[in-house]
Formats: structure tokens, sequence, C-alpha cells
């Protein structure tokens, strides 16, 4: 939820509800302002036409007439109010006889009929003999109108932000699922799955061609990928082969020369080398994966410390391992006691004269850790990830046995149980260590089952 609401669409959204919220009240102004101003207009006009057609009442009918009218229309209900006032200023006839209000145009308050005052817009116009007549409106009708346009226009607005807010985040969520979904492809590639692609909904929009652009690069870099582990294959298959015969030919002239040993050393040491790239590329490519099953950590690491622990006594090494309770994870026991063991020699054989190699197994919150640490003399931190890199290694003079693919293939192991693995200062030495994330299924029970 919390990416959804930092997504580029929904900000995209968001600005153009706030455009168009603003527009509509800017229009909510413009349109208030107008309606005031026409209403203003009409309102002064209709006064002005009733004060004008009394005034000529006033000249044909007299002051008689101009009374019977004011009191005629002050009780028409609807009407304008009206006032007429003596030379003198006293009341005459009207609702507004007692106003005191100079000639022209003015607002003066009146008492209202069950109290209170209300304002009234008013006209002044002076007749013949010192006569005056009122004639005005309630004012508060300019501002009811007001009210009422604002109001409409509230609601406008609050119903923009609504759909704008709803709109925008549904809008957000479907480009979120299918960017989610671009982003998951891409995610499973990089961890090693090439078949995946990006699914395509068959709208032909901007996004499905982005897909269907996307799934022919993939299809081309997955090709490219083919031929050159297919390559690599072919290459170690086809010089694999003829090594092999060499090495029986000089097998069978062993004791004839010292040469013919030393040929067959090294014959031994290229043969070990295409074994452990073919067991890479086969790991790596996921299909080892059908001989998994529930294997417990701590057997595995007590097999591997047995078969090593004479070897590294005859070295003046300790070797032993540190465990309690079964350590059960879901794996190829296979590939698991290979990579331990390339841990382990790696440690007995870099760490020094009298080194001490531990392999601890525990768990700890789900997740099963396995780690072999030494007290040897460690490894820069700089160089600590390429160790990891095929034929990398620390001594470039290259004097001690073995090609630099022990850790490699200990992290296409690693790769393909969805584990991670990290190199750390032991102070002193070195510790490797495999964390292996944690399932439900991963239980003591189903191991035992």
């Amino acid at each position: 939820m919390r990416r959804l609401f930092r997504s580029s669409s929904l900000r995209v959204a968001a600005f153009y509800t706030a455009a168009f919220a603003l527009s509509v009240v800017a229009l909510g102004v413009i349109t208030l302002l107008s309606a005031r101003a026409a209403l203003g207009r009409q309102f002064e006009s209709r006064i002005l036409s009733e004060s004008t057609s009394l005034t000529r009442e006033y000249q044909t009918e007299g002051l008689t007439g101009v009374i019977d009218a004011v009191r005629e229309r002050d009780t028409t209900p609807g009407a304008l109010d009206y006032g007429l006032q003596s030379p003198t200023g006293a009341a005459i006839a009207g609702k507004l006889a007692t106003a005191r209000a100079p000639a022209g145009w003015s607002v003066v308050d009146t008492p209202k009929k069950y109290g209170g005052a209300e304002a009234n817009r008013v006209y002044v116009s002076p007749l013949a003999g010192g006569y005056r007549l009122l004639v005005g409106d309630d004012a508060d009708r300019v501002e009811a109108l007001d009210k009422v346009l604002i109001r409409s226009f509230l609601l406008a607005f609050l119903g923009v932000i609504v759909l704008g807010v709803a709109g925008g985040y549904g809008l957000s969520r479907g480009v979120h699922r299918r960017l989610a979904s671009i982003n998951g492809t891409a995610e499973a590639i990089i961890d090693g799955d090439l078949t995946r692609r990006v699914p395509v909904r068959g709208g032909d929009d901007d996004l499905d061609r982005l897909a269907i652009t996307l799934n022919r690069m993939l299809d081309r870099i997955s090709g490219l990928m083919d031929n050159v582990k297919q390559v690599s294959t072919d290459i170690a298959h086809d010089l694999r082969t003829p090594l092999t015969r060499l090495r029986q030919k000089l097998e069978a002239q062993v004791g004839h020369g010292e040469a013919s040993e030393s040929a067959l050393t090294d014959l031994d040491a290229i043969l070990g080398t295409f074994a452990a790239l073919l067991r890479i590329s086969q790991i790596e490519s996921g299909a080892r994966r059908a001989a998994f099953r529930a294997t417990d950590l701590t057997t595995t690491a007590a097999t591997v410390v047995e078969a090593f622990a004479p070897s590294a006594e005859d070295a003046g090494c300790s070797l032993r391992l540190e465990a309690g309770e079964p350590v059960v994870i879901e794996g190829d026991p296979e590939l698991l006691t290979q990579m331990l063991a390339n841990l382990v020699e790696n440690a007995l054989r870099h760490g020094g004269a009298g080194v001490a190699v531990r392999v601890v197994c525990s768990r700890k919150g789900g997740a099963a850790t396995v780690a072999v640490i030494d007290n040897g003399s460690g490894v820069p931190p700089q160089d600590r990830e390429r160790l990891f890199d095929r034929f990398f290694r620390l001594e470039a003079s290259r004097s001690t046995p073995g090609a630099g693919l022990g850790l490699s293939l200990v992290a296409a192991v690693v790769k393909l149980h969805d584990a991670e693995v990290s190199l750390h200062d032991a102070a002193p030495g070195l510790e490797a260590r495999v964390v292996f994330p944690g399932r439900p299924e991963w239980n003591i029970g189903a191991f035992q089952s």
C-alpha cells in the first residue's frame, strides 16, 4: 500500500485532480461574482422602475393617488417595500415611511413583523411639494443567492475531489499491478529463472507493447545464454574425452618415467576443473531441484567433519562440529555435502599451519544456519566477495593445488537452495556463513517422518 501511494501514476492523478478542483473554484468565484452583479443590476432596475412609475402617478393623480397606490402595493405579497413622507419627514404611508435616508441609494434597517430588523436597499425620490418617495427591497435576497451558489459549488468541489481521488486510486492501482508484474518478472530473471516472461493482457496499450518488447528482448537474451552454455558444455565434453584417453595412456606408462607421473597429475587437475565447471553449470540450470528432500544439516555436517578429521589431524589442524538438535531444511543432500566439504577444505587449506576449524549448525527465528569458522590468517575485506568468482584465487602465483572453483560451486549450491552465503571476520580468521530462509515445512517432524 505504501508503494502504491508513492507511485508516479497516483501522483499524476492527484496533480490533475488538484488542477481540476482549482478550476472548479475559479469557475465558482467567477460565476458568483457575475451572478451577484447581474442580480444587483436587476434588483436596482426593478426598484428604479417602481420609483419612476409612482412618480408619474403622483404627477397625474396627485398625492391621494400616490398614497392609495403605496398602500395597495404595500399589502401585495411579493411586492417591494414602499414609503411616503411629508415635507417635514413625517410618515404618510408604507412600511418605509419611518425610514431616515438621504436622496438616492442607501441601505436602511427596518423592523420585522415578529421582531428584529432587516436590511433594505432603498432608493429615495424627491417629489414636487417637498414630499419624498421611498422604494426598496430586502437586501438579504442577494445574500441568500450567494449562499445557494457557494453551497452548490462547494458540493461540486467535494464531488470533484472524491471522484478524482477514487479515479486516481483506481487508475494507479491498475497501473501498479501491471508494473508489479513486470518488476516480479525482472526479479525472477535476476534470480536465475530465464523462462519467466512479462504477462500481456491483450489490450494493445502502452504497457502491453512494452511487455511484448521486453519479452522479445528476454527471448533473445535467453537464446544467447543457452548458446553460451551449450558451447561451454560442448567444449568441456569434447576436451574431456581426449584428455581421458590421454590419461589412460599415461597411466599405462606410470613407473617408466617421472615425466609420465607428472603429466598424469596435471591431467587429473585439468579433468577436475572440467568436472567442476560441468557440475556448476548443471547446478545453475536448476535441474537438481528434483532431488530436493528433507535433509538434516547437522547429520550432513557430521559426515563431512568425520571425513576430513583424519587428514586435518595429520596436518596438525583441528576440526570439530558444534551442533545440538537436528537442523532440517529442504534440499539436495549430495549438493549440500559438497558445499560443506568445499568450505571445510578451503578453511583447512588456506587457514595456515595448526588452524582450528569449527562447523556450527543452528536455527534462529526459523532460519537454518551452517557456518565454517577458522582462526587462521583471514581474508582482506576487499577480496571476500571476489572469492566466489570462478577461477579467482588470493594467491597470485597459484602455487598451491586447486583451480579456484570450490567457492564458485558453493555459491551455485547456495543460490539453488534460495539461501545466502557471506564471509565475516572471525577475529582472528574467517567465518563462512550460509543462511537458509525459514519455511513452515522445515521441522524435525517432517524429517523424522
